[in-house]
Protein backbone atom coordinates (compact mmCIF):
# COMPACT_ATOMS: atom_id res chain seq x y z
CA UNK A 1 0.00 0.00 0.00
CA UNK A 2 1.32 3.60 -0.86
CA UNK A 3 0.31 7.42 -0.01
CA UNK A 4 1.12 10.35 -1.20
CA UNK A 5 4.33 12.18 0.87
CA UNK A 6 2.90 15.90 1.27
CA UNK A 7 5.27 18.89 2.24
CA UNK A 8 4.62 21.12 5.39
CA UNK A 9 2.81 23.63 3.23
CA UNK A 10 -0.10 20.70 2.19
CA UNK A 11 1.20 20.13 -1.09
CA UNK A 12 1.93 16.96 -2.43
CA UNK A 13 5.85 16.49 -3.50
CA UNK A 14 5.05 13.43 -5.81
CA UNK A 15 6.43 11.00 -4.03
CA UNK A 16 4.93 8.11 -2.10
CA UNK A 17 5.35 6.55 0.90
CA UNK A 18 4.82 2.65 1.28
CA UNK A 19 2.99 1.53 4.08
CA UNK A 20 3.71 -2.37 5.55
CA UNK A 21 0.58 -4.61 5.12
CA UNK A 22 1.34 -6.06 8.08
CA UNK A 23 0.57 -3.28 9.88
CA UNK A 24 -1.77 -1.15 8.17
CA UNK A 25 -3.58 -3.94 5.78
CA UNK A 26 -4.56 -6.58 8.54
CA UNK A 27 -7.95 -7.76 9.22
CA UNK A 28 -9.36 -5.45 12.62
CA UNK A 29 -9.97 -6.98 15.48
CA UNK A 30 -12.69 -5.51 17.11
CA UNK A 31 -12.78 -7.52 20.64
CA UNK A 32 -8.76 -6.66 20.83
CA UNK A 33 -9.07 -2.89 20.33
CA UNK A 34 -12.28 -2.99 23.14
CA UNK A 35 -10.00 -4.33 25.64
CA UNK A 36 -6.95 -2.18 24.74
CA UNK A 37 -8.97 0.89 24.85
CA UNK A 38 -10.66 -0.36 28.06
CA UNK A 39 -7.41 -0.95 29.52
CA UNK A 40 -6.11 2.46 29.02
CA UNK A 41 -9.08 4.00 29.93
CA UNK A 42 -8.60 1.87 33.26
CA UNK A 43 -5.11 2.79 33.99
CA UNK A 44 -5.72 6.85 33.90
CA UNK A 45 -8.41 6.10 36.63
CA UNK A 46 -7.06 7.50 40.14
CA UNK A 47 -9.18 4.69 42.34
CA UNK A 48 -8.90 7.00 45.21
CA UNK A 49 -12.41 7.44 46.08
CA UNK A 50 -14.04 6.58 49.70
CA UNK A 51 -16.73 7.06 51.66
CA UNK A 52 -17.16 6.95 54.98
CA UNK A 53 -19.28 3.55 56.18
CA UNK A 54 -20.72 3.22 59.60
CA UNK A 55 -17.68 2.84 61.39
CA UNK A 56 -16.35 5.95 60.30
CA UNK A 57 -18.69 8.71 60.59
CA UNK A 58 -18.13 10.67 63.67
CA UNK A 59 -20.98 10.23 66.35
CA UNK A 60 -22.27 8.68 69.51
CA UNK A 61 -22.67 4.82 69.68
CA UNK A 62 -25.15 5.11 72.29
CA UNK A 63 -28.53 3.50 71.36
CA UNK A 64 -31.13 5.54 70.81
CA UNK A 65 -34.04 4.43 72.53
CA UNK A 66 -34.82 0.50 73.54
CA UNK A 67 -35.00 -2.08 71.52
CA UNK A 68 -38.88 -3.01 72.52
CA UNK A 69 -42.25 -1.04 74.06
CA UNK A 70 -41.51 2.37 72.15
CA UNK A 71 -44.25 1.51 69.83
CA UNK A 72 -41.67 2.61 67.03
CA UNK A 73 -39.25 0.62 64.67
CA UNK A 74 -35.95 -0.80 66.06
CA UNK A 75 -32.85 1.53 66.09
CA UNK A 76 -29.53 1.21 67.19
CA UNK A 77 -26.81 4.24 66.76
CA UNK A 78 -27.26 7.52 65.19
CA UNK A 79 -24.54 6.59 63.07
CA UNK A 80 -26.80 3.86 61.17
CA UNK A 81 -26.94 4.16 57.23
CA UNK A 82 -30.90 4.58 57.71
CA UNK A 83 -30.73 7.82 58.77
CA UNK A 84 -29.79 10.88 57.90
CA UNK A 85 -25.42 11.64 58.46
CA UNK A 86 -25.36 8.08 59.26
CA UNK A 87 -22.31 5.80 57.41
CA UNK A 88 -22.72 4.07 54.18
CA UNK A 89 -23.38 0.85 53.32
CA UNK A 90 -20.49 -0.86 50.80
CA UNK A 91 -19.45 2.88 49.99
CA UNK A 92 -16.40 3.42 47.16
CA UNK A 93 -12.86 2.04 48.80
CA UNK A 94 -9.68 3.07 47.25
CA UNK A 95 -8.78 0.20 44.49
CA UNK A 96 -6.54 -0.48 41.88
CA UNK A 97 -8.39 -0.59 38.66
CA UNK A 98 -5.11 -1.70 35.85
CA UNK A 99 -4.96 -4.88 34.44
CA UNK A 100 -2.76 -6.92 32.24
CA UNK A 101 -2.78 -7.86 28.93
CA UNK A 102 -0.63 -9.51 26.44
CA UNK A 103 1.90 -7.63 24.57
CA UNK A 104 0.33 -9.79 21.11
CA UNK A 105 -2.84 -8.45 21.51
CA UNK A 106 -2.14 -4.77 22.14
CA UNK A 107 0.53 -5.17 19.18
CA UNK A 108 -3.06 -6.50 16.88
CA UNK A 109 -5.40 -3.50 18.51
CA UNK A 110 -2.90 -0.99 17.48
CA UNK A 111 -3.00 -2.83 14.59
CA UNK A 112 -5.99 -3.03 14.12
CA UNK A 113 -6.43 1.00 14.68
CA UNK A 114 -3.94 1.69 11.88
CA UNK A 115 -5.84 -0.65 9.34
CA UNK A 116 -9.21 1.35 10.40
CA UNK A 117 -7.48 4.97 9.65
CA UNK A 118 -6.02 4.20 6.78
CA UNK A 119 -9.75 2.70 5.10
CA UNK A 120 -11.26 6.04 6.25
CA UNK A 121 -8.40 8.17 4.29
CA UNK A 122 -7.51 9.61 8.09
CA UNK A 123 -3.63 9.15 7.88
CA UNK A 124 -1.89 11.45 5.83
CA UNK A 125 2.27 11.36 5.53
CA UNK A 126 4.19 14.60 5.78
CA UNK A 127 7.84 15.43 4.94
CA UNK A 128 10.16 15.67 8.16
CA UNK A 129 10.08 19.18 9.40
CA UNK A 130 10.81 21.35 12.20
CA UNK A 131 9.80 25.23 13.53
CA UNK A 132 12.88 27.27 13.64
CA UNK A 133 11.02 28.68 16.90
CA UNK A 134 8.65 27.47 19.25
CA UNK A 135 5.49 29.39 17.39
CA UNK A 136 1.82 28.71 17.94
CA UNK A 137 0.94 30.41 14.77
CA UNK A 138 2.91 28.05 12.58
CA UNK A 139 1.35 25.02 13.51
CA UNK A 140 -1.87 27.00 13.21
CA UNK A 141 -1.09 27.35 9.32
CA UNK A 142 0.38 24.26 9.72
CA UNK A 143 -3.07 22.72 10.32
CA UNK A 144 -5.42 24.57 7.83
CA UNK A 145 -2.52 23.92 4.94
CA UNK A 146 -4.11 20.54 5.75
CA UNK A 147 -7.68 21.58 6.00
CA UNK A 148 -7.69 19.85 9.14
CA UNK A 149 -8.36 23.68 11.69
CA UNK A 150 -10.51 22.52 14.26
CA UNK A 151 -10.13 18.80 14.12
CA UNK A 152 -8.31 16.68 17.07
CA UNK A 153 -4.91 16.47 14.88
CA UNK A 154 -2.40 13.57 16.02
CA UNK A 155 1.15 14.54 14.93
CA UNK A 156 3.34 11.31 14.99
CA UNK A 157 7.06 11.96 14.54
CA UNK A 158 10.21 9.72 15.39
CA UNK A 159 11.89 11.14 18.04
CA UNK A 160 10.99 14.60 20.40
CA UNK A 161 10.82 18.04 18.69
CA UNK A 162 10.52 20.85 21.37
CA UNK A 163 9.79 23.10 18.69
CA UNK A 164 7.22 21.40 17.62
CA UNK A 165 5.51 20.31 20.84
CA UNK A 166 5.72 23.85 22.31
CA UNK A 167 4.22 24.91 18.95
CA UNK A 168 1.45 22.98 18.91
CA UNK A 169 1.04 22.68 23.11
CA UNK A 170 -1.41 25.73 23.15
CA UNK A 171 -4.16 24.59 19.44
CA UNK A 172 -7.15 22.94 20.94
CA UNK A 173 -7.54 19.50 19.96
CA UNK A 174 -3.69 19.22 18.45
CA UNK A 175 -1.40 16.59 20.18
CA UNK A 176 2.18 15.50 19.47
CA UNK A 177 3.25 12.09 20.03
CA UNK A 178 6.24 9.79 19.07
CA UNK A 179 6.28 7.04 17.28
CA UNK A 180 7.55 4.18 19.62
CA UNK A 181 4.50 5.86 22.04
CA UNK A 182 1.67 5.45 19.74
CA UNK A 183 -1.26 3.50 21.11
CA UNK A 184 -4.96 2.41 20.45
CA UNK A 185 -6.31 5.07 22.36
CA UNK A 186 -4.49 7.96 20.47
CA UNK A 187 -5.05 6.76 17.36
CA UNK A 188 -9.38 6.77 17.36
CA UNK A 189 -9.30 9.86 19.30
CA UNK A 190 -8.40 11.42 17.25
CA UNK A 191 -9.54 12.33 13.56
CA UNK A 192 -6.88 12.52 12.07
CA UNK A 193 -3.65 11.11 11.81
CA UNK A 194 -0.22 13.27 10.42
CA UNK A 195 2.68 10.81 10.16
CA UNK A 196 6.47 12.34 9.51
CA UNK A 197 8.54 10.04 6.94
CA UNK A 198 10.71 9.09 9.87
CA UNK A 199 7.41 8.64 11.92
CA UNK A 200 6.25 6.49 9.35
CA UNK A 201 10.13 4.54 9.42
CA UNK A 202 9.22 3.18 12.62
CA UNK A 203 5.44 2.21 12.34
CA UNK A 204 5.79 0.26 9.62
CA UNK A 205 8.72 -2.08 12.29
CA UNK A 206 5.81 -2.55 14.43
Amino acid sequence: MELAIYNIKGEDTGRKAVLNDQVFAIEANEHAVYLDVKQYLANQRQGTHKSKERSEVSGSTRKLHKQKGGGGSRIGDINSPVLVGGGRVFGPRPRDYRFKLNKKLKQLARKSALTVKVQENQIKIVEDFTFDAPKTKDFVNFTKNFKLEGQKVLLVLAGQDKNVYLSARNVPGARIMTASDLNTYSLLNNKAIILTESGLDVVNKF
